[in-house]
């Protein structure tokens, strides 16, 4: 009865999955592409990726628990050992893409948080551009976090949780602040609530625009994967889980579509966002500063006072940003490497990679995750000079190596449903049938929403750059996790 007493109830995993899923940044970068359009999107990747995505990762987790293996153990039992450490090994990849992404993009919650502003298209120095500066301070940046990172410094990382706890209360400030604005302009949207099915951005117009904001939906949605570690310490999981997943899909999307709409109240899209230098890297930011001018003007406050108010809510956001993207940092140059060399097979890797030092930390490794990740900075910094494509580009390449692992989980659950060895204490897919036609609709829609996103540069403005910049990633780790795996079965068979 006691262990019963301490499993998650219903409650509980609806706010579990909330925290894990729910991000403040997705609602400004949805208004900033798509506008109130945007909603529909969120409503849509709810139904055709996180509700039946989220019920196979229960699946997967409830009939192979792995404290270590996670994702290679589950493509292993359901495909074969190749095909899973290709997977695992691009899931990996991923991070190494965000690590890239982040380090760059951790520069302008630093300076909001002192100027009230982005202050990083201003960085050129010394005969360098703001794109190779930015380049240069988030090698410094990955240098000093890796090496911290391998000393075992946990207390940062406890610090760092109160980003969290503050990006948390943005979402708290945004939907009072937006109702106070609201009731002070009688009922007024500062973006007119006409043409709710089209994008006010230039470049998300065209169909092909439109259907690559896809990718941004499902990323909405991420962190699913994690899910399937819950299912054994729920309270009668076999109701309580799909009732969570489906509760959580409902309060999730409102909360999106209610945060777009508030951005609505005090965002006039021409006026506020329409500026060169706003891009994916610093909209939130910009969105946040103009909530506090647009609540002093209403509140009939000097433009001074106004404009004063606005500089603290981009200070306070720049700083709950900067301490949370810190603290994610920390955990994310280790623990992902972690998984990746403890969860495969040992044989696979230089015994340098898989030694931990005194601190559990695979240091070795770490070293070589960073000189990778450098290599990858230095090349995307020096290759522009625009420095708000710069971050617009690593915000693309980030969303489209983060949702091309899914693929393969959704291609290997049809196999893992026919695999009787497996014993399966929790079901939601019980028809084959039916499991087979949702695995590939879900693998579609991933796989379609992230093409869409890499030609969506070409046939929009002739940019074959950004393509590259987005597909080079998960070719070449794909390329290289194959390569490495051959290398080792030809190895073990000499």
């Amino acid at each position: 009865m006691a262990e019963n007493n301490n499993k998650i109830t219903l409650t509980a995993l609806v706010m579990m999955i909330f925290t894990t899923v729910f991000g403040f940044a997705n609602s400004t970068v949805a208004f900033y592409l798509m506008g109130y359009a945007s909603i529909l999107f969120y409503l849509l990747a709810a139904v055709l990726f996180f509700i039946p995505f989220a019920m196979m990762m229960a699946e997967y987790g409830a009939a192979i628990k792995s404290d270590s293996s996670g994702m290679y153990k589950w493509l292993e039992v359901s495909v074969n050992a190749r095909f899973a450490f290709v997977g695992t090994f691009m899931w990996f990849a991923s991070y190494i893409i965000w690590l890239v992404s982040t380090s760059a993009k951790v520069w302008i919650p630093f300076t909001t948080m002192f100027f009230g502003s982005d202050q990083t298209q201003k960085f050129a120095f010394l005969g360098l551009n703001a794109t190779q500066v930015i380049g240069l301070l988030s090698c410094l940046w990955m240098v000093i976090v890796t090496l911290v990172s391998i000393k075992g410094v946990k207390g940062i990382v406890r610090v760092t949780s109160l980003g969290g706890l503050a990006v948390t209360s943005l979402n708290a400030i945004l939907l009072v602040v937006s109702g106070v604005i609201l009731a002070l302009n009688h009922g007024h949207f500062a973006q007119p609530m006409t043409h709710l099915l089209d994008s006010p951005n230039p470049g998300y117009q065209q169909p092909v625009g439109l259907m690559s904001f896809a990718v941004f939906a499902i990323f909405a949605y991420g962190g699913l994967e994690v899910l399937g570690g819950m299912v054994d310490k729920t309270k009668n999981p076999e109701k309580t889980f799909p009732r969570g997943i489906i509760i959580s899909a409902i309060v999730i999307t409102l909360g999106y579509a209610l945060g777009i709409l508030c951005w609505g109240i005090s965002t006039n899209w021409q006026a506020v966002l329409a500026n060169p230098t706003t891009n994916m890297g610093n909209i939130s930011y910009v969105m946040m500063r103009n909530l506090g001018l647009v609540l002093g003007q209403s509140l009939g406050l000097s433009q001074a006072t106004s404009n004063l108010i606005g500089l603290w809510f981009a200070r306070y956001t720049g700083l709950g940003m900067f301490l949370a993207y810190s603290g994610a940092f920390f955990t994310l140059t280790y623990s992902p490497l972690k998984t990746l060399i403890l969860g495969t097979p040992k044989s696979l890797w230089p015994k340098k990679f898989t030694k931990l030092n005194e601190n559990k930390m695979p240091s070795y490794a770490m070293m070589v995750q960073c000189a990778i990740v450098i290599v990858i900075i230095l090349v995307a910094s020096f290759a522009t000079s625009d420095a708000s494509a710069f971050y617009n580009v690593l915000t693309l390449m980030a969303n489209v190596s983060m949702t091309l692992p899914y693929l393969f989980l959704l291609y290997a659950f049809p196999k893992f449903k026919q695999n009787r060895a497996i014993q399966k204490p929790f079901e939601v897919y019980k028809s084959p049938r039916l499991t087979v036609l949702i695995s590939w609709v879900v693998f579609v829609v991933v796989l379609g929403a992230n093409i869409f996103t890499l030609i969506q540069p070409v046939l929009a403005t002739g940019n074959f750059k950004n393509t590259f910049w987005m597909l080079v990633g998960p070719v070449l780790f794909g390329l290289i996790g194959i390569i490495w795996y051959q290398v080792h079965v030809h190895r073990t068979t000499r």
